[in-house]
């Protein structure tokens, strides 16, 4: 059997309950009302039973009194059972019936379990003088009365109040769930377009509830939405262009030798090695940016000493800074804690800090890297002397394919990702990164780890 699939509007659901707790409102409220008259109703008869059995009690004995006796009571019984309404059995006090209002006496064969009893006794202690059994000729049923009193004194004005209720329910409701809804019907809007590809949609909901909360959120992530696929058009653009001037070049080798322009000489395989060599060192970055970026490269941390990193990344630059005549100096304070590395992957960030400062401090000029502790951290820095960087490049520098000078080429200036993974090297180990720089003063990288808690 096919699945009948009905769509009600959140509008049409918010209307029908509150019309739905109005309703159940107002039933609860009347059968409290009802319950409360069918006790006062019972109540009120036990009270007029009792005044009624008192009576008839008081008739008889003084009928006893002024005849001395029962006799001739049958007819007194008839007229009080006919003034009172009720059912009266009178009999002496070995239990023989005297007088029955019925009209027909009937020894030893009465069942008095559903009739009440009252004794009659006598004034100035006289004893009793017989027993009276009552029971009334017109029985109601109370809950029945109670409805007929509530609807005959109430219920008419009753029904119009829960029908105006109802009524005035239903319009507010009507207006109050459109301005509920609207900005859910809002974002439900938004958050179609924005499936649909539309980056750019945001929601103006100034609501400091939980809507607007969800609203903010909304823009929140759009926001990233739209910047993530920038940053991801960008990139495919990004390494399609450094990926084609190597190809191009590779391709280029490979064609002139097949043209018997060139020889495949070792100047040649050298030029296409060359190239070959940029290609893979950008492929690797690419991956360890891509691993950084999604939280999943593996770290292997232990405890090491920050004299030995500074060191080995300057032993490992030493040569090419003496070609450049650039002066290497190392600042290392004493008494240094460990700190908590994965040993290569931060040595390869300060590579990619002494790389880049030796790429831009001219012939002349120094490096000096520092390590001193700062707090829970300790503080690694690379300080040049070269050209600075201006101050509008500064909040870009840790961007992706970011290059100050656009002049330099990839072998001059690197992928331009060298800054980017080393920024998510160092948040990978909860650290920070910063820069501070002057134009024609140079710069100052400077980057923190954990140093090492000392056993107490």
């Amino acid at each position: 059997m096919p699945k009948l699939d009905i769509k009600v509007s959140l509008q049409i659901r918010l209307v029908l309950a509150f019309t739905l707790v109005i309703l159940l409102t107002t039933a609860a409220v009347f059968m409290l009302m009802w319950q409360a008259t069918i006790g006062e109703l019972s109540r009120f008869g036990e009270r007029i039973e009792r005044m009624v059995t008192m009576r008839i009690e008081v008739e008889l004995m003084d009928y006893y009194i002024s005849n001395s006796g029962w006799s001739g009571i049958q007819q007194e019984v008839e007229q009080l059972a006919t003034q009172y309404r009720q059912h009266i059995v009178l009999a002496d006090m070995e239990g023989n019936v005297i007088a029955d209002s019925s009209g027909t006496v009937a020894d030893n064969q009465y069942d008095f379990a559903d009739m009440s009893k009252k004794t009659i006794n006598l004034p100035r202690g006289g004893g009793p003088a017989g027993v009276i059994y009552l029971t009334p000729t017109i029985q109601f049923e109370a809950g029945f009365t109670a409805l007929q009193i509530l609807y005959s004194q109430i219920g008419r004005f009753f029904i119009i109040g829960t029908c105006l209720a109802v009524f005035v329910a239903l319009v507010l409701s009507y207006f109050m769930s459109r301005r509920i809804l609207y900005p859910v019907k809002a974002l439900t809007e938004a958050a179609q377009k924005l499936g649909r590809g539309d980056l750019k949609q945001r929601v103006q909901i100034k609501e400091s509830n939980e809507i607007g909360e969800l609203a903010s959120t909304f823009n929140l992530m759009a926001g990233n939405l739209e910047r993530d696929e920038k940053l991801r058009r960008d990139m495919v653009a990004d390494v399609a262009h450094e990926l084609r001037t190597p190809l191009t070049n590779i391709r280029g080798y490979l064609e002139a030798v097949q043209d018997g322009v060139m020889k495949p000489d070792r100047d040649t395989i050298g030029s296409v090695y060359e190239e070959t060599m940029l290609l893979s060192r950008l492929v690797n970055d690419l991956q360890d940016l891509s691993l950084a970026e999604s939280g999943e490269l593996a770290l292997y941390v232990e405890d090491e000493e920050a004299g030995d990193l500074v060191h080995q990344a300057v032993s490992a630059v030493h040569t090419k800074a003496v070609e450049k005549g650039i002066l290497l100096a190392t600042e290392i304070a004493d008494n240094l804690p460990h700190i908590n590395i994965d040993f290569l992957r931060i040595k390869q960030v300060l590579l990619n800090l002494l790389e880049n400062a030796l790429a831009h401090t001219p012939a002349g000029g120094s490096i000096t890297v520092s390590a001193v502790q700062s707090g829970a951290m300790v503080e690694i820095s690379v300080a040049d002397t070269g050209e600075g960087i201006p101050a509008d490049e500064l909040d870009k520098i840790f961007d992706r394919f970011h290059r100050v000078d656009k002049s330099r080429s990839r072998a001059t200036g690197g992928s331009g990702l060298g800054l980017t993974i080393s920024k998510y090297l160092v948040q990978a180990h909860n650290g920070t990164i910063s820069v501070q720089s002057e134009p024609g003063k140079g710069s100052r990288f400077a980057f923190t780890v954990q140093a090492v808690k000392d056993e107490p």
